[in-house]
């Protein structure tokens, strides 16, 4: 037998899963009252916790968190941000203010080369909980630097393509990332500025219009500015597609519902909350861009015991069933999908039909200084 990589595991196991669920009833909420969510733990109204973590995700505050504080007795103290950037310039400054926070594995060099993170202790966690397949689960895997674990996964998902039922028509093999930059949308595109900039740079590759490869600009600085020199002249070009450059989930979502966008690359949770309003969330033919988010701690938290028990929590079947509920994402847990409710799995199995999980492009490794240049990009590319 072929030996799958660590996608294609993933990928198999996800896919395995919804269709298990699409036959199940049973719904996360009516589980999660059934019975209420457990982890191990020693504590008993043990403290607190200090979390920043992202914004536009009303679940975690009225769901997931008191339930972890009922299982646990740690109440969290929870910051809410649009974006990791600024939980990157927060944990600069932190000095002990938080404990713990969510960025996703292709940032994580930035982190640890900065020095704002320690090591998680392994004793205190469940490894094995972990689906193997899923980044960062695993030993040797993007979540360990210098041999130590630096990053346990929470929730992973993708970014891919929103649209209007009624003004954008095709289905999967036909909705394209070049869409975005096609003239008969002026004014009618609502990207982030930096993974539009991608986008670009993943059409202009596959049509051999890039000096060299788009992934090899994430290796050195002179590569990344050889290539995204062509991507933002390419992008400037349309400038006039953009109804609005979104930030956070907020703002995508505002771009659709108040300022006129009609299409545009957002993330899954964009598109599972408008699924109701008459736009549809598909992955482009391209392959949508993926994404896995977790958890670091910050060398100055002073609760971590605290952080340990919620990295733990997120973890277990329940916990991240709970966490990705609330993301409209995909847990990281064994047994976590069986959990989710059929209403996402549904959302999901109609988002990546065919082989479109086959063909999920995972962001590489961003280190501080690409992080840096990208940012400049995207600032240029909304100025234009």
């Amino acid at each position: 037998m072929t030996k799958l990589t660590n996608t294609q595991d993933l990928v198999r196991a996800a896919t395995v899963s919804r269709r298990r669920l699409l036959k199940s009833a049973v719904a996360f909420g009516a589980v999660g009252l059934a019975a209420p969510l457990t982890v191990s733990n020693a504590f008993s109204s043990s403290g607190e916790l200090n979390f920043e973590g992202w914004a536009g995700y009303d679940d975690l505050k009225k769901t997931v968190l008191p339930a972890f504080e009922k299982a646990t007795g740690i109440k969290v103290n929870f910051k809410e941000v649009d974006n990791q950037d600024t939980m990157f310039a927060d944990a600069k400054l932190a000095n002990g203010a938080v404990d713990v926070t969510e960025p996703t594995t292709d940032r994580l060099p930035g982190w640890a080369s900065n020095d704002l993170i320690q090591a998680w202790d392994l004793s205190k966690l469940a490894p094995d909980n972990y689906l193997d397949s899923v980044p960062g689960a695993k030993a040797g895997s993007a979540a360990d630097i210098g041999g130590k674990r630096m990053f346990v996964p929470s929730v992973w998902g993708t970014e891919a393509i929103t649209f209007d039922t009624k003004a954008v028509k095709g289905g999967y093999g036909d909705i394209s990332l070049a869409q975005l930059f096609d003239d008969q949308y002026a004014g009618k595109v609502c990207v982030r500025a930096h993974s539009s900039l991608a986008a670009m740079g993943r059409v202009l590759d596959a049509n051999g219009k890039l000096p060299k490869p788009f992934l090899d600009s994430y290796k050195d600085e002179a590569t990344m500015k050889a290539v995204w020199d062509v991507i933002l002249a390419e992008a400037v070009k349309h400038k006039k597609n953009i109804a609005q450059f979104w930030g956070g989930e907020n703002e995508a979502q505002a771009g659709f519902k108040t300022n006129g966008a009609v299409i545009g690359l957002t993330w899954d949770s964009t598109g599972y909350n408008l699924r109701n309003d008459g736009y549809a969330f598909l992955a482009p033919k391209e392959g949508a861009f993926a994404w896995s988010q977790g958890f670091v701690l910050l060398k100055g938290a002073k609760n971590t015991d605290q952080a340990h028990e919620f990295a733990k929590f997120v973890s277990t079947a329940d916990g991240s069933a709970a966490w990705a509920t609330a993301f409209s994402a995909n847990p990281v847990g064994k047994g976590g999908i069986d959990k989710m409710s059929p209403d996402v799995s549904k959302f999901y199995a109609a988002a990546y039909p065919g082989d479109a999980l086959a063909k999920l492009w995972w962001w590489p490794p961003q280190d501080a200084w690409f992080v840096k240049l990208r940012s400049e990009y995207a600032d240029k590319w909304k100025a234009a």
